[in-house]
């Protein structure tokens, strides 16, 4: 039987990335592949490109989008970031601490033009490239930044939690990180650990009922151990992709990533589009507890 054969329930017995079940943080090999296409000449991203995401976990392209898409993203962007500080709505997650806005979920479905962005087809072409299949949209968001304020994000697989709380099988998906205001090295950027995406650290602690209504503000569960992600640094270094707005970063659903405070007068906001394979379809949370809202996590391509 194939891997596409495996129905729902078999997958699920078959978890070949247990975490949050031990005691002890554990370090997995990686089962699936990174780049699920042969590359060729008509490939939507160069043989250099393909083999350095291959090795890598992510993919920086630089001035991606032209200045009449971007301002329209930037535009929208801000006039959600206005709004978002009266709404009540769940899909608005709060700084913690206090009431700034952090993040605003499933954007693509509230916003026609955030919808459009989720089907470009340009991005589309190196999604599916990397994924080797069609996609959905498995999550999104802005993470708002604003200078002097702006809180970080600690180190963490983005699998992890998919997998344990969502439910995700495999690591078939990627997120796409697309920048609304010029990134530099001091206001929080994104900072990858190469080549981590390759292991999988299994974390400790059993996840609380509802976490997310926490975890979207600080996570505390499904995050590495020191050891673990001292080691996976010591052998692959901390990049930081940073550029101008309209730049795009695509990164591995394994890959350990962050973002420091930033206390620079210089805000930083992006938009994220979270892509599944439609053949990695999530099942029931490995976690054993009740999936998460449909705007953290689509449970289908619909």
């Amino acid at each position: 039987m194939s891997h596409n054969q495996v129905s729902a329930s078999q997958e699920k017995e078959m978890d070949v990335y247990p975490s949050r079940l031990h005691s002890e943080p554990r370090l997995l090999k990686r089962q699936d592949p990174v780049v699920y296409s042969d590359w060729t000449p008509d490939a939507s991203i160069t043989l250099e490109q393909s083999e350095f995401y291959e090795r890598n976990g992510y993919l920086f392209l630089e001035g991606f989008f032209d200045r009449e898409e971007l301002q329209q993203y930037q535009a929208e962007a801000r006039s959600l970031q206005v709004t978002a500080r009266e709404s009540e709505k769940d899909e608005v997650i709060r700084e913690p601490g206090g009431d700034e806005v952090r993040s605003v979920f499933a954007v693509h479905h509230s916003h026609a033009v955030f919808q459009e962005l989720s089907q470009h087809p340009r991005l589309l072409a190196i999604v599916e490239y990397l994924l080797g299949s069609e996609t959905y949209i498995h999550q999104s968001r802005i993470n708002y930044k604003p200078g002097f304020t702006g809180k970080e994000f600690y180190w963490h697989s983005d699998f992890e939690t998919w997998h344990v709380e969502d439910g995700m099988p495999r690591m078939r998906a990627l997120s796409c990180s697309i920048a609304l205001e010029d990134n530099y090295p001091f206001n929080g950027p994104l900072m990858v650990v190469p080549g981590s995406h390759k292991e999988f650290v299994a974390c400790v602690g059993k996840t609380p009922d509802n976490h997310f209504k926490d975890s979207l503000r600080k996570q505390e569960y499904g995050v590495p151990d020191h050891d673990s992600l001292t080691r996976l640094v010591k052998e692959g270094g901390i990049d930081t992709p940073v550029g101008k707005a309209g730049s795009i970063v695509l990164f591995d659903c394994n890959i350990m990533h962050g973002s420091n405070s930033n206390i620079t007068p210089m805000p930083r906001s992006n938009i994220f589009m979270v892509y599944n394979s439609v053949e990695n379809k999530i099942v029931q949370p490995y976690s054993g507890q009740s999936p998460r809202p449909e705007y953290i996590a689509a449970r289908d391509s619909r």
